[in-house]
């Protein structure tokens, strides 16, 4: 089932990139930002169903902006995205209720965990 999702990443060559997998794979992409303050404001005036965060922005990252829709919406449906390995990430996410880290490039994994959305 197709579902609406909201792109956020501080590169613009990323944010098309993950907006172009989506549109072909049928998904809406309903509203792209560039930091965890876009995300947030922008959630609230769309709430998609699907949010794709990437982990490290300038300002406000990933992270931070994860937490702040779960705590508007607990129900949200996080993926985050990034180049990171850093170890103790999974955990520490899921822990607030991201629901998946997938890293930058894999556009499999981004449309099998939206799948599961």
């Amino acid at each position: 089932m197709p579902k609406r999702v909201l792109v956020v990443d501080d590169s613009n060559l990323l944010r098309n990139a993950i907006s172009r997998c989506l549109t072909s794979a049928g998904h809406e992409v309903v509203g792209k930002g560039q930091n965890g303050d876009d995300a947030v404001l922008l959630y609230e005036k769309l709430r998609p169903d699907v949010v794709t965060l990437d982990v490290t922005m300038r300002g406000k990252d990933g992270i931070a902006a994860a937490e702040e829709i779960l705590r508007l919406d607990p129900k949200a449906f996080i993926i985050l995205y990034t180049l990171l390995d850093i170890p103790d990430l999974a955990a520490r996410t899921r822990c607030i209720g991201v629901r998946d880290i997938i890293r930058k490039g894999d556009e499999e994994e981004l449309l099998r965990v939206l799948g599961a959305a």
